[in-house]
């Protein structure tokens, strides 16, 4: 299957790879840190001020794709102290909305630049039917 790099200056990489990649129906969106694109430097600020930046830069990219939080399927974040796990979600609700994506929370020595939050996404283009939630009992 074919794949196709989507890229934005207002997200750029920091490294050889593409910001996303699309492959059939899925877009793969690489990892962000609280990057300010306009100055190439973290943004400033606590936790919840790196982790809207990162999901701003998630945005960006998304909309480059066409794409929306509303079609995230699966999120992965990566942080330097589970001890900001709380105030991350609190951000992060206020981004996606339910059916909420899938999600894995992981611990990491470090990220670049000193970055304290990345955050990845995997989305998929919509199709014509509506998603319905599955409960399992």
């Amino acid at each position: 299957m074919p794949k196709k790099a989507i890229t934005t200056p207002k997200a750029k990489a920091i490294g050889p790879y593409s910001a996303a990649v699309e492959s059939g129906d899925l877009v793969f969106v690489s990892g962000q840190i609280p990057l300010d694109s306009s100055t190439g430097k973290l943004v400033a600020g606590d936790i919840a001020a790196q982790t809207r930046q990162s999901l701003e830069n998630l945005k960006t990219i998304l909309g480059a794709a066409g794409l929306t939080f509303a079609d995230v399927v699966k999120t992965t974040i990566f942080l330097t102290s589970m001890g900001d796990f709380a105030a991350v979600n609190e951000v992060y609700k206020t981004y996606v909305a339910e059916p909420y994506p899938a999600r894995s929370t992981i611990a990491v020595a470090a990220l670049p630049m000193g970055a304290k939050v990345e955050i990845e996404m995997t989305a998929v283009r919509p199709m014509e039917e509506n998603l319905e939630v599955t409960r399992i009992s």
